[in-house]
C-alpha cells in the first residue's frame, strides 16, 4: 500500500530494496552461519595488545617487502593502464567488450595462482596477475568516461587529423577523470599486491600471513599499520611527474626470476588444463566428466557463492546506512574525522584480513566471510556517500539531528546508495569467491583444492564458472540500473 502512495519514479527502489532484502532473507536458511562456541578474547585481547605495540625484527626485510609491494603495483598498473586505454578506443566492438568482461572477472589471486604454474614464483607471475585483470577493469572504465565527454570540440578539429582528432579533443577532456580513477586504481593495486602475498610473492601479505596464523601479532600489526601509512601517505608522494621514475625504478625493485621455458607453458596451455579423455578423444568420457564436475562442484558452488553475495550485500547496505553518518559533516560537525578514519580502516583492510579476525571470532562459518565482505564494501560507499552528502543542499527550515539523516538526507541519498551497491555487486562476487581460501565452500575454495591437488584441468572449468557468474551479475545489475532509472556512478569514485 506505501508504494501506491509514492511517485512512480519512487516504485522502483523499493521494489528493487524489498527484492534484495527478500532474496537475502530467503538465502539465510541454506548459508553456514553457525557461531561455533569459543573463547576468543584471550586471543582477541592478543591482536588488541600487537596493534599497539607493533613491531617488527628485521627492518630491511619489512623494506624489502614494501619496495616489492610497491614495484608489482607500479609496472602492473602502467602495463594495464596502457593497453587499457588502447582496448577503450575499441571498446565498441562487441568481441571485445567480450574479451574485457571475461579477463576482468577472474580475480587477481586466481590469475595468480594460473601463472604460478607457468611462470612459478617469479615477478612476471606476480606483475600478469595484476595487470590482466587490470586491463579488463581500465577498458571498461576508460571507455565509459570517455563516452561521458562533450562532442563540441570534436567539431573545431578536422577528422582527418586522426590521433590528433582523438587526442586533443576526446582525450583532453577525460584527462581530469581518467588521472582520478588511474590514482584510485593504483590504491587497488598495493591491496592486490599485498594479497598476492598470500600465494607466496614476496610481498607484505607473505609475512603478514605468517606471523598472523603463528600468532605473531605485534609483528602482524606492524606490516598492518606500514601497509596503513602506504595507502594514507599517497597524497604526498604519488605526483604524475614522478610516476615515469616510479615505473622505471619498479623494473629494477622487481625480485629476480628464473629463466621461463616455454614448453612449460605450452604444456600448460595444450596438455595440462585438459581432462586427459579429450585429450585421447574418448568424447563420451570428457562428457561424463564434465557432467559430473558440473552437478557435484560448479552447481553448488556457483549457487553459494551467489547466495553469500547476496547476503552480503544487503549487510553492506544496512552497514553503509549505519556508518555514513559517522563521516558527514553536516550530520556530526567536527567528530566526522573520527568517522572517515574509521571508514578508512575498513576500506583499506583487504578482505582477507578481516575475515581471519572474525574466523577467530566466530569459528569456520560463512559469517566471517559475509561480515569481511560487507565492512570493506561499507567502507568505501559509506565514504562516498558522507562526502557527498555535505553538498546536498538543505532548505532553511531544514530537520536537525536524527530526522535530518532520516527525512531529509537519506531519502535523498539513497538512489545514489543504490548504484553504488548494484555496481559493486559484481566486486563482491569476485571477492566471496576468494575468501573460499579460507575454507567457505565457495568456487574460490574449489579452485584453491583443483590447484593444490594439480587438478589443472577442473581449475580452469571453476575459474571458467567464475568468470560466467561475474559476467551475469554484472548485467542483471546493469539492467536493474536501467529499471530504476539509476545513473551509472562515476568510475572514479565507485570502482
Amino acid at each position: 500500500m506505501l508504494i501506491n502512495r509514492l511517485p512512480f519514479s519512487g516504485r522502483p527502489f523499493i521494489q528493487t530494496s524489498l527484492m534484495f532484502a527478500f532474496l537475502a532473507i530467503a538465502s539465510l536458511p541454506f548459508a553456514d552461519l553457525t557461531i561455533y562456541p569459543s573463547e576468543p578474547w584471550q586471543e582477541l585481547l592478543r591482536i588488541f595488545h600487537g596493534l599497539l605495540t607493533p613491531h617488527w625484527y628485521d627492518w630491511p626485510t619489512l623494506g624489502e617487502a614494501l619496495l616489492y609491494t610497491l614495484a608489482f603495483a607500479f609496472a602492473a598498473v602502467a602495463i594495464s593502464v596502457l593497453t587499457g586505454l588502447l582496448l577503450a578506443t575499441l571498446f565498441k566492438h562487441r568481441s571485445i567488450r567480450l574479451f574485457c568482461s571475461s579477463i576482468r572477472a577472474v580475480h587477481e589471486l586466481f590469475w595468480g595462482l594460473i601463472f604460478m604454474q607457468v611462470f612459478g614464483l617469479s615477478a612476471l607471475t606476480g606483475v600478469l596477475a595484476i595487470a590482466v585483470p587490470y586491463t579488463g577493469i581500465f577498458a571498461k572504465v576508460f571507455a565509459e568516461i570517455l563516452e561521458q565527454q562533450s562532442p563540441l570540440p570534436a567539431q573545431t578539429i578536422a577528422k582527418k587529423s586522426g590521433f590528433s582528432h582523438w587526442f586533443y579533443t576526446l582525450f583532453a577532456q577525460a584527462l581530469p577523470q581518467l588521472t582520478t580513477y588511474i590514482r584510485y586504481r593504483f590504491e587497488c593495486a598495493l591491496r592486490s599486491s599485498t594479497i598476492l602475498g598470500f600465494i607466496g610473492l614476496p610481498t607484505l601479505g607473505f609475512y603478514f600471513e605468517t606471523a598472523f596464523k603463528q600468532g605473531q601479532y605485534s609483528e602482524a600489526a606492524c606490516l598492518l599499520w606500514a601497509f596503513y601509512a602506504l595507502i594514507a601517505s599517497l597524497r604526498f608522494w604519488l605526483h604524475w611527474k614522478l610516476v615515469p621514475i616510479y615505473c622505471i625504478a619498479a623494473i629494477f625493485l622487481l625480485p629476480e626470476s628464473a629463466p621461463v621455458n616455454s614448453q612449460y607453458f605450452w604444456q600448460f596451455i595444450c596438455h595440462d588444463i585438459w581432462p586427459r579423455a579429450l585429450q585421447e578423444g574418448r568424447w563420451l568420457d570428457a562428457l561424463i566428466w564434465y557432467n559430473q564436475q558440473i552437478t557435484e562442484t560448479l552447481i553448488p558452488a556457483t549457487a553459494y557463492t551467489l547466495l553469500l553475495s547476496l547476503i552480503a550485500l544487503v549487510l553492506t547496505a544496512l552497514f553503509v546506512l549505519l556508518l555514513y553518518p559517522l563521516a558527514s559533516r553536516i550530520l556530526i560537525g567536527r567528530a566526522y574525522m573520527l568517522g572517515h578514519s574509521l571508514l578508512l580502516f575498513f576500506r583499506s583492510t583487504p578482505e582477507l584480513v578481516l575475515a581471519f579476525v572474525f574466523l577467530l571470532l566466530f569459528g569456520p562459518s560463512a559469517l566471517p566471510a559475509i561480515l569481511a565482505l560487507a565492512l570493506h564494501n561499507s567502507g568505501l560507499i559509506a565514504y562516498l556517500i558522507a562526502r557527498e552528502s555535505e553538498h546536498v543542499k538543505l532548505r532553511i527550515d531544514a530537520p536537525k539531528g536524527f530526522n535530518l539523516y532520516s527525512y531529509e538526507l537519506t531519502p535523498r541519498l539513497y538512489p545514489r546508495i543504490m548504484a553504488l551497491l548494484l555496481y559493486r555487486w559484481e566486486v563482491i562476487i569476485r571477492e566471496s569467491a576468494i575468501l573460499g581460501l579460507l575454507g567457505v565452500t565457495t568456487l574460490g575454495f574449489y579452485v584453491d583444492s583443483a590447484f593444490e591437488e594439480i587438478r589443472y584441468d577442473k581449475a580452469l572449468l571453476l575459474v571458467v564458472c567464475a568468470a560466467v557468474l561475474n559476467i551475469a551479475v554484472d548485467s542483471v545489475a546493469r539492467k536493474i540500473r536501467q529499471h530504476c532509472q539509476l545513473q551509472e556512478p562515476l568510475p572514479s569514485s565507485s570502482e
